[in-house]
């Protein structure tokens, strides 16, 4: 009997142990089970893609050939939009795609390829290698040659004001923009948005086909506007084809 007792007593002792090493093995497979959810945890917040910057929105210019005064642009801005009045070309308004002339001002989406001004100078890095120049003469002088040009023959220069924003449609079609020269001066020759040296013509059809805006309004857009900035211009009026 006292035999019987001691092996009971031996066989619930050895029960115990072994619940023990049980209840320590459970603690440690829930330990470790912890320690990899956090780890992964760790691993996911790190590998979590970051979002692209929000795209830049557009700057959207609507040209009225009947009335070019009510022609205008706007500019979106974390402050709030910018209107601002805008003239164009003194022979009317191209249809999408059409090549640049004289006097015409193309509708359609554009990109900005150069950013010319007496303070600032950006260019498409294509562009500044075509120009058979190195980009520090370009910044250098580009601007202020072009800006010297007296294209009516007035005796006036400054026609391009405080500023020169020039675009290349998207998609490219065959253009004559280029570098050359102009009554002896070194210029790069483009469509554009850009000042001018009389506040009058803005609101009014008598460029040679780009936009021309206020010194007010050029002052903010070569402060804002960046290489590849989308512009797209419109309008309800007939285009030439």
């Amino acid at each position: 009997m006292n035999r019987l007792r001691l092996s009971d007593a031996a066989m619930q002792a050895r029960h115990a142990a072994g619940s023990c090493c049980r209840c320590m093995d459970l603690i440690r497979t829930l330990a470790m089970a912890g320690l990899l959810a956090c780890l992964v945890g760790c691993r996911s917040d790190n590998s979590a893609p970051v979002k692209a910057p929000q795209q830049r929105e557009p700057i959207r210019i609507e040209l009225n050939g009947s009335d070019p005064g009510a022609s205008e642009g706007v500019l979106d801005r974390a402050e709030g939009p910018l209107r601002f009045t805008v003239g164009h070309g003194r022979h009317g308004i191209g249809c999408e795609g059409t090549t640049f002339q004289e006097g015409v001002t193309p509708l359609g989406t554009f990109q900005v390829n150069a950013i010319l001004s007496n303070d600032r100078f950006e260019m498409d890095p294509a562009l500044v290698e075509q120009s058979g120049k190195t980009e520090e003469e370009l910044r250098e002088s580009l601007f202020s040659n072009m800006n010297s040009i007296d294209f009516k023959g007035d005796g006036e220069t400054g026609e391009y004001g405080v500023g020169y924003i020039s675009l290349a449609p998207v998609p490219a079609t065959d253009q004559p923009f280029r570098f050359n020269t102009y009554d002896g001066v070194f210029r790069w020759y483009s469509f554009a948005i850009h000042g001018t040296n009389d506040e009058t013509r803005i609101g009014k059809a008598v460029t040679g086909g780009c936009i021309n805006a206020g010194q007010l309004t050029m002052g903010v857009l070569l402060d804002t506007v960046e290489l590849g900035d989308a512009v797209v211009i419109s309008s309800d009026s007939p285009c030439q084809p």
